[in-house]
């Protein structure tokens, strides 16, 4: 066939893509390059990136130093994809985590490379804790988050993630710390449901937890929960699994989101922001005496991501070494936090609360719509960022780890500007507006 003679028919993309696709229809641009905190549309317009791929590019678009040692492995015809088999770059990988890592921390976690995705290493701790223990409930908290394959599902709370269609067989579900709205103790709560004789379910093989419920709405566990729970396990003899997908890697400041409590997990479950690049990767750490799994009894082909290995190593060489890293997280969460906080103060009409932690905040609407609205606003003043939470009410910001402090208080007088709108109702008609397309110095706003 001569395909030179077909006419062009270039249609819009959602002519062709599926109906699931979500982030799109927020933000409709069509997305051509990116560097560090900024990406730019096919016109030229550049626009603040505060979502980084819902958590996968913590060290911002096309790091240069990460480009560079990705394209060196590849100029050499390093190899790309091994399944399990072993290679240098593997190699290199494991050990540079073991140093700059796991050493410091004095853990002795064993390394399960899964499937490359967030759900995937989900899936992998389900069907390990099951063999482990023999027993088949786990507990799993309100407004909870895993992912969207059907063990991962099965542990979700959210109810628009999880459908009508999804299994919750052997699913114990338990409040969530400050989830009870009388002030209950939801720790109390959880010990007495397991121990009662009467409660109706099996001993459960394991808690699975998120530190901060990212997409749940930023809820914040304290250190003093998270330790009567790691206790309550090792009591029972449950095991603890810290679902660290999104908030690890340095996200909270610390490169585990549970370093601060002290705790240590007997499983950790790593994606997003590991590979440092946006590779597809995944790691299950765990205790070496639960590592009972038969040769091949838990695989995927993609856990060979070889590109993802060396992204990671550099990563953790450059970013990892010392703690000047995570001393600077934590200088521009503290701006983060003293601007928001200074946002919700002035618009507390419309604003409850400021939730996060490290570079994970954000701000909780009272009414849905007007987080909607501030997220559509600052879309328009080239600002990206998502909302979250139960009832989308919250509006979350993501900024990259290393982003320039100047960029980051850009982007807060953009998300600034957006609200103030939001709160002039009287200026607003069926919730649309025209933002002037210009940034307003820190000056006029601070």
């Amino acid at each position: 066939m001569n395909t030179k003679s077909l006419p062009t028919t270039d249609k819009p993309i959602e002519f062709f893509e599926s109906e699931v696709r979500s982030y799109c229809r927020n933000f409709d641009n069509v997305f051509h390059k990116a560097k560090g905190s900024e990406i730019t549309d096919e016109n030229g317009v550049k626009y603040l990136d505060f979502l980084m791929g819902a958590g996968s590019l913590n060290y911002g678009h096309n790091n240069p130093e990460i480009k560079q040692a990705v394209s060196n492995y590849i100029d050499e015809d390093g190899v790309i994809l091994s399944l399990d088999l072993y290679t240098k770059a593997k190699r290199s990988f494991v050990n540079t985590f073991d140093r700059r890592i796991l050493k410091p921390r004095n853990l002795d976690y064993k390394l399960q490379f899964t499937g490359p995705t967030g759900t995937s290493v989900i899936e992998s701790a389900l069907k390990l804790v099951r063999k482990y223990t023999g027993r088949k409930s786990v507990v799993a908290f309100t407004n909870s988050f895993h992912g969207m394959s059907a063990g991962s599902l099965s542990i979700t709370a959210s109810k628009n993630h999880r459908q009508n269609h999804t299994p919750s067989d052997g699913v114990i579900r338990m409040p969530f710390d400050d989830f009870l709205s009388n002030g209950g103790d939801s720790f109390s709560y959880l010990e007495e449901m397991l121990s009662q004789p009467g409660n109706g379910f099996e001993l459960p093989a394991a808690i699975f937890l998120e530190t901060i419920q990212g997409e749940g709405g930023i809820n914040v566990a304290s250190i003093e929960w998270l330790r009567k729970i790691r206790k309550l396990t090792k009591e029972m003899g449950i095991l603890m699994v810290v679902d660290d997908i999104q908030m690890g890697c340095g996200r909270t400041g610390d490169f585990f989101s549970f370093d601060l409590s002290g705790i240590v997990p007997d499983i950790v479950c790593l994606s997003k922001s590991l590979s440092g690049y946006g590779f597809p990767m995944a790691l299950m750490l765990l205790r070496p005496q639960l590592d009972v799994w038969s040769p091949g009894e838990d695989n995927g082909t993609f856990r060979g991501n070889n590109l993802a290995m060396v992204s990671a190593t550099k990563t953790l060489d450059h970013y990892w070494a010392t703690n000047d890293f995570a001393s600077d997280i934590a200088q521009k969460s503290r701006i983060l936090s003293q601007k928001l906080t200074e946002m919700a103060a002035r618009y507390c009409h419309i604003i409850e609360s400021v939730r996060g932690r490290g570079l994970i905040q954000g701000l909780v609407f009272r009414s849905p719509a007007e987080a909607k609205l501030t997220m559509q606003n600052c879309f328009k003043s080239q600002l990206i960022l998502e909302t979250c939470g139960p009832r989308d009410e919250v509006v979350k910001l993501m900024p990259a780890l290393t982003i320039p402090e100047e960029k980051l208080l850009d982007g807060l007088n953009r998300l600034r500007e957006s609200i103030a709108l939001v709160s002039q109702r009287g200026r607003i008609t069926n919730y649309g507006i025209s933002i002037p397309k210009r940034r307003i110095k820190e000056a006029e706003l601070y």
